[in-house]
C-alpha cells in the first residue's frame, strides 16, 4: 500500500500533529472523471429526451432577446432538432466558450443566483447536448461582419470556420444519443417524442406572446404563433378558440410583493388530468406542488371529483423570495414563504371564480407588463349567436318527429330526454325480481327496497354506471360498440397532445363506437358516438376517452386495460345523484341491475348496494 504525507490544517487544534501519514488510496480507487464522461453524466440530468433539447435551446434564444424562434424537427427529434433565432448572436470567443461546461454570461457571483432574470444560468445545456449528439452551431453577433460555425461530435470540436450568416444563432442537433445507445433505446415512437416537444414549445410560447414561434415536423408546419398583443390571443391560438371562450382574465397584487395575472377556466370547463394547468413563476414554467395545490384548492368545491381546471397563470415575485436552482430542468422551485404564496394564489383564484354570475362572466381589463400587453374585454359575435339560434330551431323541429318514435329497448338514450333514460313504453314492462318491493327514493340519490325480510339501499348512480359498463363490455366482446350518427357532426379543435392521441388511436376509437376523422391541422370531425352515449356532452366524452387512451398508451396495451376506458365512457351517461326518478324508472333500474352478472360495485370500485338483514334492523332498535 502506498502512503502520502499531508499537512493537516490548524483548525483541528494544537493537539493534532502537524503531519500525518495516510494510506494513499486515490491512485487505485478514486480518480477524476474524463471531461467527456462528465459531460455525458450532466447530459443525463439535463437532456432526458429530444424535448429537453428543444426546451434548453429555446430558453437560450429567449435570453438572447430573439423575437423570432423557429423550431424544425425530424423523426420526433431523434434525427434532427434545429432552433433558429434572430437574437443578439455570439462573437467568435463566446461561440467557443459556450461549449465549455459551466460557461455562462448570466451568473458571475453567488448573489446572482438569488436575483435571476434569465431563463438559463447553469451553463450546462450546450456542452451536455454536444456530448451526446452531433452539434453544429452557427452564430453571428449583430456588430460582426461575419459569423462563425462550429461542428462538435460527441463533445469534441471537429471543425470551426467563418461563414456568412444573418445576426442570430442556429443550433442543429443531429443523431441524439448516437454514442450512448443505452439511452437512445429508451426513446419512444416519433409521434410520442414530438408530442413532448410540442408541449414544451406550447409552454414557452404561452409565456411570451411577443415572440413569433414556428414548429415544423418532417417539413410540415405543425404550430405557428405569430406575435400577439394580448395573452388571450396567444392562449386562443395555442389552446384552441373553443377552450379560450370559457376562460376568465385574472389580475391581483399582494402587499408582500407577489403579483398574478393570467387566465382561469370557468367552473364549467374542466379536464380529466392536470395537463392543462400552465403555471409560471417569474416567467419560468414550473410544475410546483405548492402552486398546483393552491389552484386545486380554490376550485375544490366547484368541480366534480377527478376533474381538473384549465389555467394559465403567471406569478411574479421578488427573485430573492424564490429559489429556482433546485433541479437541472428548472421545473421545480422553492419558495421562501410557501404558505404565503399558497394563500395568495388560492384567495385570488377563488375570488375571481366567484365573480361569475348567472348573466354571464365578468371580464375586467388586465394590465400586463413587458411581455404581457393589456387585455381588452371580449365582445360577443352576433353571427355566432344567429347560427346557434338556427341550430336550436332545427333541433326543435327534429324533436317533434322524435316524439312519435317508440323506444325498442328498456335502456335507450333518446335525443330529447336525459342521457340513458327509459322511454315510457319500456317502463311498463319492468318486472321487479321475486321478493323485491320498491319503497322509494332517499335524497334523490338512493333507492330503498325490501328484499324478502332484508332492507336494501342502492346507490342509483353507481348501479346505473355498472349497468352501462356491462352493456358496453358485452357489445365490445361481440364485435364493436354500436354507434349512433350525430345529427350535426361536431368539429373538435384540440391541442397538440390530444391531436397526437386522436391520430394514434383512431382505430381504437372506432372499436369503441366513435367515428372520428381528421379535419386538417389540429381539428377533427366527430360524426358518430356510442349509441348509449348519444345524448351526453360529446366534446367532453371524446377528450376524456383520449386522456384515458393516452395514459394506457404509456402503461400498456389497450386490450389489457380496456375496462378503464369503458368505465370512463359509462360514467358519462349515467343517472346522477340528486336526480329525481319516477316509480317506473326506479323499478327498471332494479330490474336491469338484477340482470347483469356482477352488480355489487361500480366500475370504479364503489359499492352499489348495502343490505341490512331483519336481525340487523331489529338489533339497532333493541328488539333482539
Amino acid at each position: 500500500m502506498n502512503f502520502s504525507v499531508f499537512a493537516l490544517p490548524e483548525v483541528f487544534g494544537p493537539s493534532w500533529p502537524k503531519l500525518a501519514i495516510i494510506p494513499n488510496l486515490m491512485s487505485t480507487q478514486i480518480h477524476i472523471l474524463p471531461e467527456n464522461l462528465a459531460n455525458q453524466i450532466a447530459a443525463g440530468e439535463v437532456v432526458e429526451r429530444p424535448a429537453s433539447v428543444v426546451k434548453e435551446l429555446i430558453e437560450n434564444s429567449i435570453d438572447a432577446a430573439a423575437d423570432e424562434i423557429f423550431i424544425d424537427i425530424e423523426k420526433g427529434g431523434k434525427a434532427l432538432v434545429r432552433v433558429t433565432d434572430n437574437g443578439c448572436g455570439m462573437s467568435k470567443d463566446d461561440a467557443f466558450l459556450c461549449l465549455e461546461r459551466h460557461a455562462t454570461s448570466k451568473v458571475k457571483s453567488a448573489e446572482d443566483l438569488f436575483a435571476l432574470h434569465t431563463m438559463g444560468f447553469r451553463g450546462e445545456a450546450l456542452p451536455a447536448i454536444a456530448s451526446v449528439a452531433r452539434l453544429r452551431l452557427t452564430t453571428r453577433a449583430v456588430d460582426d461582419e461575419a459569423g462563425w460555425q462550429i461542428y462538435a461530435e460527441g463533445g469534441t470540436v471537429r471543425q470551426a470556420e467563418t461563414v456568412g450568416a444573418p445576426p442570430g444563432t442556429v443550433v442543429e442537433v443531429r443523431n441524439l444519443f448516437f454514442n450512448t445507445p443505452g439511452r437512445r433505446k429508451f426513446l419512444r415512437k416519433d409521434e410520442t417524442e414530438f408530442s413532448h416537444i410540442a408541449e414544451n414549445v406550447t409552454r414557452l410560447a404561452l409565456s411570451r406572446p411577443d415572440i413569433h414561434f414556428r414548429l415544423t415536423h418532417n417539413g410540415r408546419t405543425y404550430l405557428e404563433a405569430y406575435r400577439h398583443n394580448r395573452l388571450e390571443e396567444r392562449a386562443s391560438a395555442l389552446l384552441g378558440r373553443n377552450l379560450f371562450k370559457d376562460m376568465l382574465p385574472v389580475e391581483a397584487e399582494a402587499e408582500t410583493g407577489e403579483m398574478m395575472v393570467g387566465l382561469l377556466g370557468s367552473p364549467g370547463l374542466s379536464r380529466s388530468a392536470t395537463n392543462y394547468i400552465y403555471t409560471y413563476v417569474n416567467g419560468r414554467f414550473v410544475r410546483d406542488r405548492v402552486v398546483q395545490h393552491a389552484i386545486l384548492d380554490a376550485y375544490r368545491t366547484m368541480l366534480e371529483k377527478r376533474r381538473y381546471p384549465v389555467a394559465v397563470l403567471f406569478i411574479d415575485m421578488p427573485p430573492e423570495m424564490v429559489d429556482v436552482n433546485v433541479h437541472p430542468t428548472k421545473h421545480e422551485v422553492r419558495f421562501r414563504n410557501r404558505q404565503q404564496v399558497h394563500d395568495f394564489i388560492t384567495t385570488t383564484v377563488r375570488q375571481r371564480l366567484q365573480q361569475v354570475d348567472l348573466a354571464g362572466t365578468k371580464r375586467p381589463e388586465l394590465s400586463y407588463e413587458s411581455s404581457a400587453p393589456t387585455a381588452l374585454p371580449v365582445v360577443p359575435n352576433p353571427l355566432q349567436r344567429d347560427y346557434r339560434e338556427r341550430i336550436q330551431e332545427s333541433l326543435a323541429a327534429f324533436n317533434e318527429k322524435v316524439d312519435t318514435v317508440q323506444a325498442s329497448s328498456p335502456l335507450v338514450a333518446t335525443i330529447k330526454g336525459e342521457a340513458f333514460r327509459w322511454s315510457e313504453s319500456a317502463q311498463s314492462t319492468a318486472q321487479m325480481p321475486d321478493g323485491w318491493r320498491l319503497i322509494g327514493q332517499y335524497l334523490n340519490s338512493y333507492l330503498l327496497c325490501q328484499a324478502g325480510e332484508d332492507l336494501v339501499l342502492i346507490d342509483q348512480h353507481a348501479a346505473h354506471e355498472r349497468i352501462g359498463f356491462e352493456r358496453l363490455r358485452k357489445e365490445l366482446e361481440v364485435n364493436r360498440i354500436e354507434s349512433q350518427s350525430l345529427l350535426f357532426p361536431l368539429v373538435l379543435e384540440v391541442d397538440h397532445r390530444e391531436a397526437s392521441v386522436l391520430t394514434t388511436h383512431l382505430n381504437n376509437f372506432a372499436r369503441l363506437g366513435f367515428e372520428i376523422d381528421a379535419f386538417g391541422g389540429r381539428s377533427f370531425t366527430v360524426k358518430a358516438v356510442p349509441q348509449l352515449l348519444v345524448d351526453v356532452d360529446t366534446e367532453r366524452l371524446v377528450r376524456d376517452v383520449a386522456a384515458e387512451l393516452n395514459e394506457i398508451g404509456r402503461a400498456g396495451s389497450l386490450d389489457a386495460e380496456i375496462e378503464r376506458v369503458l368505465s370512463v365512457m359509462a360514467c358519462h351517461a349515467m343517472v346522477r345523484a340528486n336526480q329525481a326518478l319516477s316509480q317506473m324508472e326506479m323499478q327498471q333500474l332494479i330490474v336491469d341491475l338484477a340482470a347483469i352478472d356482477f352488480g355489487s360495485c361500480c366500475p370504479h370500485g364503489r359499492p352499489v348496494m348495502r343490505r341490512l338483514s331483519r336481525r340487523d334492523v331489529e338489533k339497532f332498535f333493541h328488539r333482539v
